[in-house]
């Protein structure tokens, strides 16, 4: 789903999940994330279509309004020039409204709650989640993540670069759903390839308990 960029819509509907909205900045074996917001999936209408969709909203927007799945949101929205970079189809949301809707009773995984800080993200850390689970199952859960990657192949020509989806958790490192598939490549100058093994998840989550 797409349109034309610059053009204000609008949208409303059921938000069926709420995930943070993160960017992954790659070059070789160095990674650098911006926090940079939220992801609402909402089920309703854009526009004249009814369909399942997703929008960017700021922190300070979900600071004051707590979205959470099962209520009912409504705003206006640019269209994102290019979904599969920006990793969401509206951006700039403005006049946002939100109802809560009834919560979810049953025991976790999903969490489903209004999201937390993004700071709550940063110091958590994250690992890698297998793109497949996560269309399975973590797509509705607040610990997970689908983030936009630009990947710079040559850090001597940074603004040629590579782009590609990579899906994270945030999630206790004890989750049932949780499954990490294969790791990760990153593409580098004349031909070379990182990769990135179980390590780097194992260090970016080593201050957690197996609950948190």
């Amino acid at each position: 789903m797409g349109g034309e960029g610059g053009v204000r819509v609008a949208w409303s509907g059921t938000v069926v999940a709420v995930q943070p909205r993160i960017t992954l900045l790659r070059s070789f074996d160095e990674r650098a994330h911006s926090y940079v917001g939220y992801v609402l999936r909402v089920q309703g209408r854009v526009g004249e279509t009814s369909r399942e969709f997703l929008v960017a909203i700021g922190p300070k927007t979900h600071e004051r309004l707590q979205f959470a799945p099962g209520g009912q949101a409504a705003g206006e929205a640019e269209w994102s020039p290019d979904p599969e970079r920006t990793g969401v189809h509206l951006h700039k949301a403005a006049r946002l409204t939100f109802m809560e809707g009834p919560q979810p009773s049953q025991e976790p995984p999903p969490w489903t709650g209004p999201p937390p800080a993004l700071s709550v993200y940063r110091a958590r850390g994250h690992r890698r989640l297998a793109a497949q689970r996560y269309a399975s199952h973590c797509w509705r859960c607040q610990w997970g993540a689908r983030m936009p990657v630009s990947i710079i192949i040559d850090q001597w020509k940074p603004h040629i670069q590579r782009y590609r989806i990579e899906t994270f958790c945030y999630g206790p490192l004890s989750c049932a759903w949780y499954h990490p598939g294969p790791v990760r490549t990153v593409p580098g100058r004349k031909g070379m390839i990182w990769t990135e093994g179980d390590w780097v998840d194992a260090e970016a989550t080593a201050h957690r308990g197996s609950d948190e």
